[in-house]
């Protein structure tokens, strides 16, 4: 069973009813962020339940040594931390001298909304306490958009039953760790805690790493909403600071704190200016306050949403899923910092590490590039060309030369940091994301500019190494790609993955073409390049040898590509036989089984049809499709949006729309068992995906954007806008029409279902 206490709503996640079992669930389902910064929905107060406390800072992390048993040539030394930064959410709270403490006392009326619209999460609730005294708290809290570096808190307390006296106790709280270290080292280390006027600060530095962070904080007081000044009692610890308000309260009256905090960084500041820009942080912050620091918060979601949104009518579970992915992925990326990228967990948890996956390329760069400027998706491409130095490094460790380039499957800062061998030197294919992401720009923007300032480098070297890691084998004439993992990780070190090395192929001849048009177009590009490359056209020969003559293991017998050498010799029982108390199998199998199983954790052969659709007949993607899909147990969050757009592609909406609603409430509704440790970031891109280019069916063809929109029978209509080539499209669709309206931008020529059509500002199309 999926968990389902979470409230349909079209615009916002609510959850009623206080449950200590769904705490660490909803602390990520109601995470907040703001691209700079972001947190778990831990409660304010203290909380003596089992939580996980989670606070991160955007490009910060520390370098976990590497915990394995044995070494090999080539291990990363280390495992990229998200690191959980210090704590300045925290305002306990006594009243008449107990605590507030939702775990011991009696709560009721509980209510947690995070408006996905406007950029905020509250909870209001009734606490009966130890003391018998009963109270209604109200809290609203927000990371600015505007003021990226602070965040605002507004607490609310109403004694119901007597007179009370209240304190209010904020802190700035650096003595924290994190719940998945290696060796239980210490992360942090604080250079001072310092308390002006009603300000505090706590400096501390990552050990290794080194950056330089300060964690501050200011409070106000209000009672029935009228300020009033209460000198605070300030208490300093080794690695705490707190000030504590304390007020007498009649029945019946409230008492509120504006807490306003956050982080200044190193990596915006001179590291002995951090104190002096977070007091114009906060001096900006409560000259502002926080009801007008609230209305930006509020414009600033509008416009986010104005390009964005995705509306669906008729089906509120699946509306809510949409916007909750989107709002997601804009709360961890906003693309505003050339230097950041999109982590799996993004700010709602530890897991995994890193800061940059495959996945931005594979799923994250098309949301990007169609809901905001184009820039952008160029920075993301930018982001790996500044690694290219570090992927050439990391290629080398593993004995490759030459300048040929490997990925990292995880990073930082460029150097391989993923500690599992089967994916740190098997899941190879990650290289050939990269290069399609190139093409992939260009494909949608129409701006070849990257490919000769940047892009061919990356390229080069990809291309090298896919020709190093190819062997001839002289049993099947052909060249052959051995010791992999492919996209579905259920099976390791397997020979001939045909997703890799179909990867492989494209990428070499990809770099070929492209190599020829810079030659042609761009001649000082390319005599630069050449030059700094030290590429001949004898390489590029042997190069081309590898791809024309790449082996792809294919069936007779079935006739399909097989996704490995050794898949036929499985048992192959589909997932459907599987028992639901077995599932998900990666949680009650040993790894020993589901490697021998038939097993898919994701699209893997599925996953090059996607990319690749062009190139293959509908009636080649429908064999594949039938054949591949009853072996896929979707245990990855990168699954289920493939076999959307693709079940869409086959006009199978049933299926489509099921597969839908399982990348969209994969979270929402836990379907991995596993939403505690944080939300799916990188998926949720893949969820935009199946709408845009599912139903919507977008495409990019000879250079002209296209459509074959359709519908499942659940939804009465939905709509969508995208960006292209400097013009706004507004797409919506029903069960009767499609319409096609153009925002901005000048006249443009659309491809719907086969047909031309053309739109401009002053019409509304029905295709």
């Amino acid at each position: 069973m999926n968990q389902d206490y979470i409230i349909p709503n079209n615009w916002s996640i609510i959850e009623e009813g206080f449950n200590t079992d769904r705490v660490k669930s909803s602390e990520s389902l109601f995470s907040i962020g703001n691209g700079a910064m972001g947190q778990r929905a831990n409660f304010e107060e203290y909380y003596s339940g089992p939580t996980f406390q989670g606070s991160y800072i955007a490009g910060v992390y520390y370098p976990d040594k590497t915990k394995v048993g044995w070494w090999k040539k080539g291990y990363p030394e280390y495992f990229a931390k998200v690191l959980n930064a210090p704590n300045w959410i925290g305002i306990n709270v006594q009243v008449n001298g107990e605590n507030l403490d939702l775990f011991t006392c009696k709560v009721d009326n509980f209510k947690r909304e995070l408006n996905m619209q406007e950029g905020w999460l509250s909870r209001t609730f009734t606490a009966t306490l130890k003391n018998n005294v009963v109270v209604t708290v109200k809290t609203k809290r927000f990371l600015s958009l505007t003021l990226d570096e602070v965040g605002a808190i507004n607490y609310t307390i109403t004694p119901v039953n007597v007179d009370a006296t209240i304190t209010y106790s904020p802190y700035l709280d650096a003595g924290i760790t994190n719940e998945d270290t290696n060796w239980d080292d210490k992360f942090w280390e604080i250079t001072s805690i310092n308390s002006k006027d009603n300000k505090a600060f706590i400096e501390a530095h990552t050990l290794k790493t080194e950056f330089n962070t300060c964690t501050f904080m200011e409070s106000e007081c209000f009672l029935n909403d009228k300020k009033t000044d209460i000198t605070p009692k300030i208490e300093k610890l080794e690695n705490k600071i707190t000030y504590n308000y304390t007020a007498d309260v009649d029945a019946k009256s409230s008492f509120t704190i504006h807490k306003f905090a956050g982080y200044t960084v190193d990596r915006n500041h001179p590291k002995d200016k951090l104190i002096s820009a977070a007091t114009k942080a906060l001096e900006k912050a409560t000259s502002t306050g926080f009801n007008a620091l609230l209305e930006a918060q509020k414009n600033a979601w509008a416009t986010i949403w104005e390009t964005s949104d995705i509306t669906i009518n008729g089906d509120v579970k699946a509306q809510q899923g949409i916007r909750f992915n989107i709002f997601q992925l804009n709360q961890t990326y906003l693309g505003t910092d050339a230097q950041l990228n999109i982590g799996p967990k993004g700010f709602t948890g530890e897991k995994y590490g890193g800061s940059t996956y495959w996945d931005t390329e594979a799923y994250c760069l098309p949301f990007y590039m169609a809901t905001k400027d184009q820039n952008v998706g160029r920075n993301l491409l930018a982001y790996r060309y500044n690694h290219l130095e570090k992927a050439i490094e990391n290629a080398e460790k593993l004995d490759f030369s030459n300048g040929a380039a490997l990925y990292p499957m995880v990073t930082m800062n460029g150097e391989e940091c993923h500690n599992e061998w089967e994916i740190t030197f098997e899941e190879i294919h990650r290289n050939g994301a990269i290069a399609f992401a190139i093409y992939n720009y260009y494909r949608y923007t129409g701006d070849y500019s990257y490919i000769p300032e940047k892009g061919l480098e990356v390229l080069i070297g990809i291309a090298r190494f896919w020709h190093q890691r190819a062997t001839f084998s002289t049993k099947q004439n052909k060249y052959v790609i051995l010791g992999v993992t492919g996209p579905n990780e259920y099976e390791n070190n397997i020979n001939n993955n045909w997703y890799t090395n179909y990867m492989a192929q494209w990428c070499i001849n990809y770099t070929v073409e492209t190599i020829t048009n810079i030659k042609e177009n761009y001649a000082s590009d390319y005599d630069r390049i050449m030059s700094k490359v030290n590429l001949n056209s004898d390489e590029i020969k042997k190069w081309k040898d590898v791809a024309d003559n790449m082996y792809f293991p294919f069936s007779e017998e079935h006739n399909v590509f097989l996704q490995q050498d050794g898949f036929l010799d499985k048992e192959l029982t589909p997932a459907s036989s599987l028992k639901n108390s077995q599932r998900p199998i990666n949680q009650k199998w040993s790894w020993d089984r589901i490697l021998r199983s038939p097993y898919i954790k994701q699209a893997d052969t599925l996953q090059g049809f996607y990319l690749f659709e062009d190139n293959f007949t509908i009636e080649e993607i429908e064999r594949h499709f039938d054949f591949y899909e009853p072996f896929t147990v979707h245990e990855s969050s990168l699954s289920p949006c493939v076999h959307s757009i693709l079940a869409a592609k086959l006009d199978r909406m049933d299926q489509a729309y099921s597969f839908y609603l399982r990348t969209s409430r994969l979270d929402l509704d836990d379907y991995n068992k596993e939403v505690e440790e944080g939300l799916h970031i990188t998926s949720m891109a893949g969820t935009w995906m199946s709408i845009i280019e599912g139903f919507g069916g977008m495409r990019v063809r000879n250079n002209t954007l296209s459509f074959s929109p359709k519908i499942p029978k659940e939804w009465d209509g939905y709509s969508f806008k995208v960006n292209f080539r400097n013009h706004t499209i507004k797409v919506s669709v029903t069960q009767n029409k499609n319409t096609f309206e153009l925002l901005k931008g000048e006249e443009l020529t659309l491809m719907v279902n086969g047909k031309s059509i053309t739109i401009n500002q002053n019409n509304l199309i029905t295709a």
